[in-house]
């Protein structure tokens, strides 16, 4: 008698394809949030496995802060096209022109600004379901999340009363106005997208891979010299060789300096690093609660 094992990579393939084809069963009207940075990359290709040679039963939700990097959009376009899925984008600054986000006195960042604009596309199209990229490892609030992460009709998570996922059997019921947050990849590391990535020859951006960029050193991290971002008359900016390893907003996402140029060269880099992935993040510095504050208002 002959027995198949799976490997480590192909294990976390088949949970997640469970978990998408599970969201596909229980849900009326799910999304899929994709951004083009490299996990929602990995979700993509994860619900073809799920779904083709169908259509993806799900559009694909991005909610754009008018701070991305260029790289990533362009992207997000493209890949959205080759699939023939339907992308649908909802822009902080038209939130803020309705009254939708409204920012705080001197307040730059858009990150927090996401909050409202995606409860208030999750409401637009009653979205029951809306499936992220985020991963346990990356911070420690989302080390909390469950794979089935229920939100109220505020669209607020509560870390303290979520529900038990005993034998990998998830509890979708929701009320009205209520709806759930999936994460497949909530067992995968950055270690482990990348091993994907390479394994299914997935294009990324290139925003990913070493490049020269102008940049300014502040709060102890490389930030990207931009028309958002300008330098100081007191600060020095330099033409590095750079690349980032998470990709947000782009007045806080740091640039860390590489010469990686290819999949090996950053699985090589990672296993080497001594920082966490978000650790080039200025947003997540702010305070250690932040990112569960955000949560528990809405954020991905």
């Amino acid at each position: 008698m002959s027995s198949y094992h799976l490997d480590h990579l192909q294990h976390l393939e088949t949970e997640a394809i469970h978990v998408m084809r599970e969201v596909a069963a229980e849900f009326e009207r799910p999304a899929l949030l994709f951004s083009g940075g490299k996990d929602s990359i990995c979700l993509l290709r994860l619900a073809e496995k799920a779904f083709r040679p169908s259509d993806l039963p799900m559009p694909l939700l991005n909610v754009d802060t008018g701070h991305h990097f260029p790289e990533l959009n362009d992207f997000r376009d493209r890949r959205a096209a080759q699939l023939g899925s339907r992308l649908i984008i909802r822009k902080v600054e038209d939130a803020i022109a309705s009254g939708i986000a409204v920012p705080a006195p001197g307040e730059v960042s858009r990150n927090r600004l996401q909050i409202p604009t995606l409860l208030a596309a999750i409401e637009e199209f009653r979205f029951d379901c809306a499936i992220g990229g985020a991963r346990r490892d990356e911070e420690k609030a989302r080390a909390k999340e469950r794979f089935f992460s229920f939100r109220d009709a505020f669209g607020q998570w509560d870390p303290k009363n979520q529900r038990p996922e005993i034998w990998n059997i998830y509890n979708g019921r929701i009320n009205p106005g209520e709806h759930m947050r999936v994460f497949p990849l909530s067992n995968w590391t950055e270690m482990d997208v990348w091993e994907y990535i390479k394994r299914e020859s997935l294009e990324v951006p290139t925003i990913y891979f070493s490049h020269q960029r102008r940049c300014v050193r502040r709060g102890g991290q490389w930030l990207p010299v931009t028309e958002l971002l300008p330098s100081k008359p007191n600060e020095e900016v330099r033409e590095l060789v750079v690349r980032v390893r998470t990709i947000g907003d782009i007045i806080s996402t740091g640039m860390v300096e590489s010469p990686a140029d290819s999949v090996d060269d950053i699985l090589a880099e990672i296993a080497a690093a001594r920082v966490t992935e978000r650790g080039s993040r200025a947003d997540d510095k702010s305070s250690e609660a932040a990112m569960e504050d955000r949560k528990k208002q809405g954020y991905f």
